[in-house]
C-alpha cells in the first residue's frame, strides 16, 4: 500500500565553484601553471600580464552568479556593473610576499629515444623474416619500464593471432624471446627476477664465484632469497667465504635493467617548491613561489564590446546573444581571478601555521626538534577544515635551508616517552632506523630486541609497534637483513 509522508532533511552541498577552488588549492605549482594556461586558452575574457591602458578598471567586487542559471536575457544584465571605473579591483593589488624567481619558469623535458625504440634498433642486427620481425617487435612492446615481460607467452600468442593475424607456436615464441634477451641492457626481456639475474650472470666471464652463483640461483633460489644460508652451505659443501663471494656477484647485478636506461619513456619530474623558508636575522621568513601569483585581468576588448552595446540605440538579437556570451565569460574570468587570490591566501595561511608550529626545527634543522603535529592541529589554528589542510600538505613542497621537503613529512603523531613528554613518532622512527643501521648484520636484531633497546633509550614501545614502524621505513625482518 502506497503512503505519503513529509520528511525534513538538512543537506550541505558544495557549489561547482567551491569544488573547483578545492581542486585549485590541491594543485602543485607546475600543475597550477598548466591549469592557468588552459583557462587562458578557453576563456577569451581572461588575459595575463599587466594592462596596457591605465583608464580601464573592472569591478571585481561584483557577485558571481553561482546558481548556474543560463536563462538570463541580455536585457536583464546591468551593463554598468561590468563597466564600473571608479574602483580599483582587489585582484589588481599586488603583494610582496612572493619569491623572486620570475625568470625560472622553464620546465626541462627529457629528449632522445625511448626505451622501446632503443631495443628495437638493436634488433636490426638480427636476420629475421617479416613475421619474425613483427613477433619480436610485439615482444619488445610487452616489456615494461623495469625491463620485464610480465605476461604469459600463451597470452602473447593469442594477441598475435587476434591483432597481427600471425599464428605461431609457443616454442617459436620462446626461441625469439631468447633473441630479445640478448639485447642491452643485460637482463631485459626476463619473465622473473630469477631469469633476469641468470641472464646477467651468464653474460659475464666464467669464474668459480659466478658459476656457484648461477648454480645457487638455478637450484636453490627460494632458500637464497629467504637467506637460509645454512641450508645452502650444507647442500653445496662450501665455506662461508665461498658463499660470500657468490652473494657478492649476485649483489652486483641489476634487478631492474629497464630502469638503468637513461632514455626511458619516463620523464624525470622536476620538483618546484611552492614555498620558501629563509632565516633572516634569526627569524623565519616565508614566501610563496611567485609562479603561484600570476598577473591576470579582464580583457579590455570585452569591456569595449559592452560599451558599444550600452551606447547603441537599437539592440538586435545578435547583439543580445553576444552580450549574453560576454556576460558568461566575464563571470567565469572574475571568478577565476578571485579563486586564484583565495588559493594564494589559503596556501600562505596553512604554511605559515605549519612553520610556526615547527619553528624550532626550521631554525635548527634538527629533526629531533620536530613536534608532534596532525592535520587537526593546523586546522584548529587557522579555522579551516582538515581536508583543506590535507590538500595543501599532501601535494606541496617547501624549500628550506636544509633542502626541499614535502610538507606532509612535517606531520606525525605523538607518543609519550618514559618521562611523560610528547615526542614525535618521526623521532622514534629515526632512532629505530639508526639502531638497525648499527646492528651486527651477522646477527640482526629481532623486533623483540629492538623493543627492549628503545625502552632502554626512554621510548616504551611494544613489539607490534616496532614492526609497524619498521614496515613503514621499508626495513625487512631480521632474517632478511642477515649477511654472511
Amino acid at each position: 500500500m502506497l503512503k505519503q509522508s513529509l520528511q525534513y532533511k538538512l543537506l550541505q552541498k558544495l557549489s561547482p565553484q567551491q569544488i573547483q577552488l578545492m581542486k585549485l588549492i590541491q594543485l602543485p605549482t607546475q600543475a597550477f601553471e598548466q591549469k592557468l594556461k588552459q583557462e587562458l586558452e578557453e576563456n577569451p575574457a581572461l588575459e595575463s600580464g599587466k594592462e596596457n591602458s591605465d583608464d580601464y578598471e573592472d569591478n571585481q567586487n561584483d557577485e558571481y552568479d553561482e546558481s548556474g542559471n543560463d536563462n538570463i536575457t541580455a536585457d536583464d544584465i546591468n551593463i554598468d556593473e561590468y563597466l564600473s571605473d571608479d574602483e580599483i579591483p582587489n585582484y589588481k593589488t599586488q603583494a610582496n610576499n612572493y619569491s623572486a624567481d620570475d625568470d625560472d619558469k622553464n620546465i626541462p623535458y627529457a629528449s632522445g629515444t625511448s626505451f622501446t625504440q632503443h631495443l628495437k634498433s638493436q634488433m636490426n642486427t638480427f636476420r629475421l623474416t617479416e613475421d619474425e620481425e613483427i613477433i619480436t617487435d610485439f615482444l619488445i612492446g610487452s616489456i615494461d619500464d623495469s625491463g620485464y615481460i610480465r605476461r604469459d607467452l600463451i597470452d602473447i600468442l593469442d594477441d598475435l593471432a587476434f591483432t597481427q593475424n600471425i599464428f605461431t607456436t609457443e616454442a617459436e615464441l620462446e626461441r625469439l624471446l631468447l633473441s630479445v634477451q640478448q639485447l642491452d641492457p643485460a637482463g631485459v626481456g626476463a619473465r622473473s627476477l630469477k631469469e633476469c639475474l641468470l641472464i646477467q650472470l651468464k653474460r659475464k666471464n666464467a669464474k668459480p664465484s659466478r658459476l656457484l652463483a648461477i648454480n645457487i640461483l638455478e637450484n636453490s633460489f627460494e632458500p637464497f632469497v629467504k637467506k637460509h644460508y645454512k641450508k645452502i652451505l650444507k647442500k653445496y659443501h662450501i665455506s662461508e667465504e665461498q658463499l660470500k663471494d657468490a652473494i657478492s656477484e649476485i649483489e652486483k647485478l641489476n634487478p631492474k635493467p629497464g630502469g638503468s636506461y637513461v632514455g626511458n619513456n619516463k620523464i624525470a619530474e622536476q620538483i618546484v617548491p611552492d614555498f620558501s623558508i629563509r632565516i633572516v636575522e634569526g627569524e623565519l621568513e616565508l614566501t610563496l613561489n611567485s609562479r603561484n601569483a600570476p598577473e591576470l585581468h579582464i580583457s579590455k576588448e570585452y569591456n569595449d564590446l559592452l560599451h558599444g552595446y550600452k551606447d547603441s540605440k537599437e539592440k538586435s538579437k545578435s547583439q543580445k546573444d553576444a552580450v549574453q556570451f560576454i556576460k558568461q565569460k566575464l563571470d567565469s574570468a572574475k571568478w577565476f581571478i578571485d579563486a586564484i587570490k583565495q588559493r594564494q591566501q589559503t596556501l600562505l595561511l596553512n604554511m605559515n601555521a605549519i612553520m610556526h608550529h615547527q619553528k624550532e626545527y626550521f631554525l635548527s634543522g634538527d629533526e629531533r626538534k620536530l613536534k608532534p603535529m596532525i592535520l587537526k592541529d593546523i586546522a584548529d589554528k587557522i579555522n579551516m577544515d582538515v581536508s583543506t589542510v590535507s590538500r595543501v600538505a599532501n601535494s606541496k613542497y617547501v624549500a628550506t635551508p636544509y633542502g626541499t621537503k614535502l610538507i606532509k613529512e612535517f606531520f606525525s603523531e605523538s607518543m609519550k616517552n618514559d618521562q611523560g613528554e610528547d615526542v614525535s613518532t618521526r623521532e622514534i622512527k629515526n632512532i629505530l632506523a639508526t639502531v638497525i643501521k648499527e646492528e651486527s648484520k651477522k646477527k640482526p636484531l629481532t623486533d623483540d630486541k629492538l623493543s627492549i633497546i628503545l625502552k632502554e633509550k626512554g621510548y616504551p614501545i611494544a613489539r607490534r609497534t616496532i614492526a609497524k614502524y619498521r614496515e613503514q621505513l621499508d626495513i625487512p625482518v631480521a632474517r632478511l637483513r642477515k649477511k654472511i
